[in-house]
C-alpha cells in the first residue's frame, strides 16, 4: 500500500514536468527540419535535447518500476512504456525517438484523471498532425521523386491522411515516408473511433439517466397515489362508523 501510494505521488508530481519536457522535445525536433540553414552546433544541441527528454522518460519508468509493489505485474501492465523506452536503443534514428516520446507522453497523459477526454483527443490530433508532417518532410524533402517539399505541403498531406481523405496531390515516395503514412492513417482511424464511441456512450448515458428519472417519478406518483387511496379509505371508514353511545351519555351528564 505504501509503495503504491509512493508511486502515485511520483506520477502526480512528474506529470506536468514530463509534459513540459515533451514540448521541449517538439521544439528540438522541429527546429532542424523547419530551419534548414541551422548550423552543426544548433543541430547537435537539438539532438542532445531529444536524447535528454527521452532519458527523462526512461528515468521516470525506472523509478515507477522501483516503486511498484509487484514489478513483474507492473512490466506486464506497462509493456508499452517499456517498449517506448527501449525503442530508440535499437537504432539511433530521430524517427524512433519521435515515436517513443509520443508513446510515453500518451501513456502518462492517460494516467492523469484531470485530463479530460476532449483535451486528450485534441492534443493527440494536434501532436500527430504536427509530428507527422515534420517526420514526412524530413524524409521526403531530399527524395528525387518526392512531391512534399515544404512545411505547407507536409501539413496538408498529414491532415488529409489522418482524415483518410487522401486527395493524392501529395504522397510519400520513400519507404519510410509510407510507413509514416500508415501510422498516421491508423492513428486517425483510432482517434475517430474513440470520439465516435464516446459520443455514443454520452447519448446512451443521457438516455439511461432520463429513463431512470422517469421511473423514479413514476414510482413516486404510484406511492403518492397509494397513500391518497389509504387516506380516503380511512376517512370513509370514520364516516361510516356509528356514534359512540357511552361517549354521548358522558357528555350529556356533564
Amino acid at each position: 500500500m505504501d509503495q503504491q501510494s509512493a508511486r502515485d505521488r511520483w506520477e502526480r508530481r512528474t506529470q506536468r514536468p514530463l509534459l513540459a519536457l515533451a514540448v521541449v522535445f517538439a521544439v528540438a525536433y522541429a527546429v532542424p527540419i523547419v530551419h534548414t540553414s541551422a548550423g552543426p552546433s544548433l543541430r547537435s544541441a537539438c539532438t542532445w535535447t531529444e536524447w535528454g527528454v527521452w532519458a527523462a522518460f526512461a528515468v521516470d519508468y525506472a523509478v515507477r518500476l522501483a516503486l511498484a509493489g509487484e514489478r513483474r505485474a507492473f512490466v506486464r501492465t506497462h509493456w508499452l512504456d517499456l517498449f517506448a523506452v527501449l525503442l530508440p536503443l535499437i537504432q539511433p534514428l530521430r524517427l524512433l525517438r519521435l515515436v517513443s516520446t509520443l508513446l510515453l507522453v500518451g501513456q502518462r497523459a492517460r494516467m492523469a484523471s484531470q485530463v479530460q477526454l476532449t483535451t486528450y483527443v485534441a492534443g493527440s490530433v494536434t501532436g500527430l498532425l504536427i509530428f507527422g508532417s515534420l517526420a514526412v518532410l524530413s524524409v521526403e524533402r531530399e527524395s528525387p521523386e518526392g512531391n512534399i517539399r515544404t512545411l505547407d505541403d507536409a501539413l496538408w498531406w498529414a491532415f488529409t491522411t489522418m482524415t483518410t481523405v487522401g486527395y493524392g496531390d501529395h504522397s510519400p515516395t520513400t519507404g519510410l515516408g509510407r510507413m509514416i503514412a500508415v501510422g498516421l492513417m491508423l492513428s486517425g482511424i483510432a482517434l475517430l473511433g474513440v470520439v465516435t464511441a464516446n459520443i455514443a456512450a454520452w447519448f446512451i448515458a443521457r438516455f439511461e439517466k432520463d429513463d431512470r428519472e422517469e421511473r423514479e417519478h413514476t414510482e413516486a406518483i404510484r406511492v403518492l397515489t397509494d397513500e391518497v387511496r389509504a387516506l380516503r379509505a380511512e376517512v370513509a371508514a370514520l364516516r361510516s362508523r356509528p356514534p359512540d353511545p357511552v361517549g354521548r351519555q358522558s357528555r350529556s351528564g356533564v
